[in-house]
């Protein structure tokens, strides 16, 4: 039995490997020409190339799910296709030690994809967007720059060009308002440090709006008093679905405590704590196929299963998230469910087999 679940586990670890290559090669070229769009006298092809590979480890991350999927009907189904499963049934394996053998390789995935999502996609997806940012950049204009970010505390809304990982920000631009949504007074800074619990900020230019006019005030150096620090200014500048789960609760937090939506937030920390049920499900639903619907079918047809129900998969997540968003549903509910569905369709299928 040892050598029947070392077999299986190759087999399995084999397709999913070779699945998730191809489809993140062809996400690695999709980005690239995207990239080519933005090279400019700084940001050249080379630095393009970069920014491309370091979002590797997250283009793994978001194809897992699909490759369990596929490698797991390519795996299973090549041995289909010999009589290989038909042999094992025929010596008395069960169908559910087949699905553990299957399903054990992919746990191992799973751990790996969680570390990556943790620790090695954080790192290097800001490494990433600092560099490219910093590169990209109108040093002299913080709206005019082709990248940066914004973020709103209390009536106070921020652009930063660049946001560094050692508390570092570049061309800083803020906007405050009065309670009737009044421009109050805007200032740009061509850098700001963080400094023993504070930020300093060097080269301002401040505008106040009163009824009697504009004022401008210069200063070489001030303090900016505020809430954020580098630890939130970074998750700033990664997307969601790019941050670590304790980045994700800890921003989520931050939010509500600035009386902010964080529903984005949460929906996303959800969907990455229950990824390894999505990537589980869905293997569970390649094991059900082949023992099922696509038992007698070529491998060609079997891939393109896998494609269809792992996009009409993913399409019915980004819609279920938005709307979650959208109608107060709560995003633990809205991710839940497509797993829900895809535990209850792939159980059924394995009932009616046995």
């Amino acid at each position: 039995m040892r050598l029947l679940n070392g077999y299986i586990f190759r087999t399995t670890v084999a397709s999913i490997v070779v699945v998730l290559v191809v489809i993140t090669s062809l996400d690695i070229l999709a980005k690239l020409i995207d990239e080519l769009g933005n090279l400019t006298v700084n940001y050249t092809f080379s630095e393009a190339l970069l920014y491309v590979v370091l979002n590797i480890p997250s283009s793994l991350y978001q194809y897992m799910p699909f490759a369990g999927l596929v490698g797991g009907l390519v795996g299973l189904g090549s041995l289909a296709s010999t009589s290989e499963l038909v042999v094992m049934r025929a010596a008395g394996v069960s169908l559910l030690r087949i699905t553990w053998s299957v399903i054990k390789p992919v746990l191992w995935f799973i751990a790996v994809m969680l570390l990556f999502a943790e620790y090695v996609i954080p790192v290097a997806d800001q490494y990433a967007e600092n560099r490219r940012s910093l590169l990209l950049q109108d040093k002299n204009n913080a709206l005019s720059s082709k990248a940066g970010l914004w973020n709103r505390e209390g009536n106070t809304f921020m652009h930063f060009n660049s946001v560094q990982s050692n508390g570092k920000l570049s061309g800083i631009t803020r906007y405050e308002y009065d309670e009737d949504k009044t421009l109050l007074s805007t200032s740009f800074a061509e850098v700001a440090f963080y400094i023993n619990g504070q930020w300093q900020e060097e080269e301002v230019i401040e505008t106040l709006f009163t009824e009697n006019g504009t004022t401008t005030r210069t200063y070489a150096n001030r303090q900016w008093d505020t809430d954020l620090s580098p630890d939130l200014l970074t998750i700033l500048v990664l997307d969601t679905d790019n941050l670590a789960i304790s980045k994700l609760n800890q921003y989520a937090n931050y939010l509500e405590q600035q009386n902010l939506e964080n529903s984005q937030y949460r929906l996303a920390y959800w969907s990455k704590v229950l990824q390894p049920l999505v990537i589980i499900s869905l293997v569970l639903v390649a094991v059900s196929f082949i023992f099922g619907p696509l038992r007698e079918v070529t491998m060609g047809y079997r891939i393109f299963t896998g494609v269809v129900v792992g996009i009409v998969f993913q399409l019915v997540q980004k819609l279920l998230g938005p709307a979650s968003i959208l109608y107060g549903i709560p995003p633990l509910f809205a991710v839940l469910l497509p797993i829900l569905v895809c535990l209850g369709i792939g159980l059924f299928l394995l009932a009616r087999t046995r």
